[in-house]
């Protein structure tokens, strides 16, 4: 079953079994993005889930559009700086509401285990890295 769409005249749920986790070329090869509400390239909603298992990082990065992050399940630590400094992580545990404005350059880590957070948006979908050298993408 595919993700609900934009302006989609029918009432529809979305259920955890109906959850597609697909790999990003963006994350590293063990982190997963499903497609939850919309088409991430067009600039319309979006609502996607992350998945990034234990020990995992994602290191300072960017995107272009503003974005509302809730966690689902485990920790989510987010810091925010150019440079991944553990001192400056943030740790939210499941329920947390994270609003974070286009633009501003920020790190995750799954430290203490896997999280979900579930990320509501408006495309297209951006993913950019303060330094190349850490984007999957350009290895």
């Amino acid at each position: 079953m595919g993700s609900h769409q934009v302006d989609q005249d029918v009432f529809r749920s979305v259920l955890p079994h109906d959850i597609d986790w697909q790999p990003f070329d963006g994350f590293p090869p063990a982190a997963r993005l499903a497609v939850v509400v919309g088409e991430t390239s067009k600039p319309d909603p979006y609502v996607v889930r992350v998945r990034l298992p234990a020990g995992e990082k994602l290191m300072p990065h960017r995107h272009h559009e503003d974005r509302v992050y809730t966690v689902v399940s485990g920790v989510f630590y987010i810091g925010l700086g150019e440079e991944f400094d553990e001192d400056k992580l943030q740790a939210y545990p499941p329920g947390a509401v994270v609003v974070l404005p286009s633009g501003t350059a920020h790190f995750h880590w799954a430290k203490s285990g896997e999280y979900v957070t579930q990320v509501t948006a408006i495309g297209p979908i951006s993913l950019e890295y303060v330094d190349h050298r850490d984007d999957p993408r350009t290895a």
